[in-house]
């Protein structure tokens, strides 16, 4: 029998656990655990009020390996899913190592000193897991996660070849605040200030960060600003379908959002090297995380949809050139209804559910260290389409024209 260890009680850590209550039948042992008890406590009441299931909760400090470990072998987890911050990644795939563990987490390892984001680090265990005869699966949130399904899916059903990419990432909601991100501020607000890098004939391409930006109609929201930015599945998409000659990542932000962002910037509040203050060290970025409100505190408020998905362009299996626009909408207060969280953590811990379930039914298995687009995307995409994230595709007239 499988038992979980879920690591991470924030939105999406929320979203994922409800889910995998809802669905005992593959998960019927569930651990959720993270640095604060009382955070997965909350979490655990809300699951049991909604689904009538019990699960678990410890305390444990993601940032050391021994503690992990220690967990891991106290509950007998078979499957550590994790879902805390990106930096903690290294250390919880080595404690899965010592334990005997499976792994699986939905953002890339990044170090805390340098906002670099890269799957070099963690594609570097995979002679480690395979050795082990244990599988690791990187990135199983939406994007990166369902974004890579979606692109194996086109291409197997309905490409040759894929010869351009777009991934579009818009989020239309409105939580009521002045400034506020919709998931962990630290690692959002990274995000966005780090230079732009897109994949183009066989090199990365660079540009100052949220220099580029393009109009968009997005169904169900409306037109929206998006910026061009890096995202992590551009590198390992370009490294398992080397096919594909340019792949683009975009994300929506309003104008209020870009305006907030450049006065912290200018003032340094986005910093992540350490200053001085008071006869301490502090590091800006971490403390405007403290003062911004806790993204899973937006549900109750926030309405509207998102809209995420990814524009192919290529040759069709028909023998003809053609652009498919393959995407999910998501409610927001369809989300909070069901889990208690807004729609962004949805669509992330959605997917880590479902990646989870390939892993432990056995429907994706392999040793080593893997992304989603190495698996077949079938059975991932039947699955969104049960539990929450229907998607539908759609034919263009052409790819976007810029």
């Amino acid at each position: 029998m499988s038992k979980i260890l879920v690591i991470g009680a924030g939105g999406v850590g929320s979203v994922a656990v409800h889910k995998m209550a809802m669905n005992a039948h593959i998960f019927p042992d569930i651990t959720l655990a993270s640095r604060r008890k009382f955070k997965c406590d909350a979490v655990a009441d809300s699951v049991k009020e909604r689904t009538g299931v019990t699960i678990r909760t410890a305390e444990v400090d993601a940032d050391h390996i021994d503690q992990v470990a220690v967990l891991i072998r106290d509950i007998g987890a078979t499957h550590v899913v994790n879902l805390a911050l990106p930096y903690q990644d290294l250390t919880i795939m080595e404690a899965c190592l010592s334990t005997g563990a499976h792994y699986m987490d939905t953002a890339n390892y990044e170090p805390r000193d340098e906002a670099k984001f890269e799957y070099h680090w963690q594609w570097a265990y995979h002679d480690r897991f395979k050795d082990a005869g244990l599988m690791a699966l990187l990135g199983s949130g939406f994007d990166p996660g369902v974004t890579s399904v979606f692109t194996t899916w086109l291409r197997k059903h309905h490409f040759d070849r894929i010869d351009t990419l777009d991934i579009l990432d818009c989020n239309g909601g409105d939580h009521g605040q002045h400034f506020a991100t919709n998931f962990n501020p630290e690692i959002n607000i990274r995000e966005v200030t780090a230079v732009a890098r897109h994949w183009e004939n066989g090199d990365w391409v660079e540009t100052p960060p949220m220099s580029v930006k393009q109009q968009f109609d997005f169904e169900a929201v409306g037109p929206k600003t998006m910026y061009l930015m890096y995202h992590e599945e551009i590198e390992s998409l370009k490294t398992h379908l080397p096919e594909i000659q340019r792949i683009r990542f975009w994300m929506t932000f309003g104008e209020a959002y870009i305006t907030h962002l450049n006065v912290l910037q200018n003032v340094g509040m986005t910093r992540i090297d350490p200053v001085m203050y008071e006869g301490r060290e502090i590091v800006p970025l971490q403390f405007l995380k403290a003062v911004l409100p806790e993204p899973s505190s937006l549900g109750e408020t926030t309405k509207g949809k998102t809209n995420i998905g990814v524009i192919a362009t290529g040759l069709g299996q028909d023998g003809k050139e053609k652009t498919l626009y393959l995407y999910n909408i998501c409610d927001h207060e369809d989300a909070y209804a069901e889990t208690g969280n807004q729609a962004v953590s949805y669509t992330t811990g959605v997917p880590a559910m479902i990646g989870a379930a390939m892993m432990v039914t056995n429907t994706w298995s392999g040793d080593g260290v893997f992304n989603m687009e190495q698996m077949n995307p079938d059975p991932f995409m039947e699955m969104l389409n049960r539990h929450g994230l229907p998607w539908q595709v759609k034919e263009l007239d052409g790819p976007l024209d810029f």
